[in-house]
């Protein structure tokens, strides 16, 4: 009487394997956009509290300032860089071309970020409220 094989063939532990592969290849790449999407919020909240500084600032010196990184009363306090340095920062004159009476921010990414979306790479917002890229590219989300 003859028993019936057991264990695995080589063939079906080759197979499993594959399968684990193959699994785990998209399990990495979905978790690494993830987290550069992730990462973007450390953009748009510095974007953000750059606007409320801004403001914040031309209403005791009853103009905006391009000094992101001084301490107040001669600028914003906020740093070069994001908090957590993936993004760097800049402020330039907005719409009227004059800082005096408007202004834009601008978060660049740096580092391991370059690889997020390229139309999420550079993100800013203006006096007016206006954040580019629009929100409908679902960069700011």
């Amino acid at each position: 009487m003859r028993h019936p094989p057991r264990g695995f063939t080589l063939v079906e532990l080759l197979i499993a394997v594959l399968v684990m592969a193959i699994l785990g290849s998209l399990a990495v790449s979905s978790y690494r956009s993830y987290v550069l999407r992730a990462n973007r919020t450390d953009a748009t909240t510095t974007l953000l509290r750059a606007a409320t500084a801004e403001e914040k600032y031309f209403l005791q010196n009853s103009t905006y300032t391009t000094d992101l990184a001084s301490a107040a009363p001669t600028g914003l306090g906020i740093g070069a860089t994001s908090p957590l340095s993936y993004y760097r920062l800049s402020a330039a004159a907005g719409s009227t071309g004059s800082i005096a009476t408007s202004w834009k921010v601008t978060a660049t990414a740096t580092g391991n970020q370059t690889r997020d979306l390229s139309a999420c790479q550079t993100l800013s917002i203006d006096d007016q409220g206006v954040r580019s890229p629009a929100d409908s590219s679902g960069c700011w989300k």
